[in-house]
């Protein structure tokens, strides 16, 4: 996306980026970039549009034997401090395993424990690694916030990813009443989503918005990016 940035701008797109990165072990993400790839593109977008319109997502979180609440802890206080100054705001959510995720991470077993993965999120191990992730995010200037979780914790304030008063506050246009398609403890405000399911190559396990891994490279083979359509 970034040599096309010049392109929105001439034409008064107003805009902003969600960036996912959680450094997760390669069985989770594996065929994403490596995390210090990852965070070159990030101090890129921080760099080209300013701390305010790129938002850092650390989610889902999931919590297994290779992934306990101790790796949360100091892995998302080692990519803060990578980030620091970089962006306003984290974004933050527990992971929900629908049935198609469910299946893929079982198929994980040997490498991690998903019988923890349907975690108490208001257990007191929960508990305290968000209050200690909340304290990091602050401690670098970043604001958390939570994304479509019906339970309230301590330091990180209810968010919504699609926020009308970020979206009017650089510039753009959004109404402020919240989309009736989105889950019921979601808080974007109205919008046209113009993704398409089956369409990422990554291979996450936990993603939800894959439900066929092959189907997904079939997509992508006949993805035309000349096209004038989606």
């Amino acid at each position: 996306m970034l040599k096309f940035l010049g392109e929105f701008d001439s034409r008064g797109f107003v805009y902003y980026f969600q960036y996912t990165l959680n450094d997760y072990p390669r069985a989770f993400e594996p065929s994403v970039p490596d995390i210090n790839s990852r965070l070159d593109t990030f101090r890129a977008l921080s760099n080209r549009l300013g701390s305010k319109r790129v938002i850092w997502r650390y989610d889902p979180i999931i919590i297994s034997s290779a992934t306990n609440y101790s790796f949360h802890t100091s892995t998302f206080r080692r990519l803060a401090y990578a980030l620091r100054g970089l962006t306003r705001r984290v974004v933050i959510s527990t992971v929900d395993l629908y049935r198609k995720t469910g299946k893929r991470m079982a198929k994980l077993t040997s490498r991690c424990d998903t019988r923890r993965m349907e975690m108490q999120r208001d257990s007191p191990e929960i508990l305290e690694m968000l209050s200690n992730i909340a304290k990091t995010a602050s401690s670098v200037g970043m604001t958390p916030f939570s994304c479509a979780e019906k339970h309230t914790w301590s330091g990180i304030q209810a968010g919504a990813c699609i926020d009308h008063e970020l979206i009017k506050s650089i510039g753009g246009h959004s109404s402020p009443k919240k989309d009736p398609g989105q889950r019921i403890n979601c808080r974007c405000v109205i919008s046209r989503d113009i993704g398409k399911y089956d369409s990422c190559i990554h291979g996450c396990p936990y993603c939800y918005f894959t439900r066929d891994f092959e189907l997904a490279r079939q997509h992508h083979a006949k993805h035309n990016p000349e096209s004038p359509m989606l």
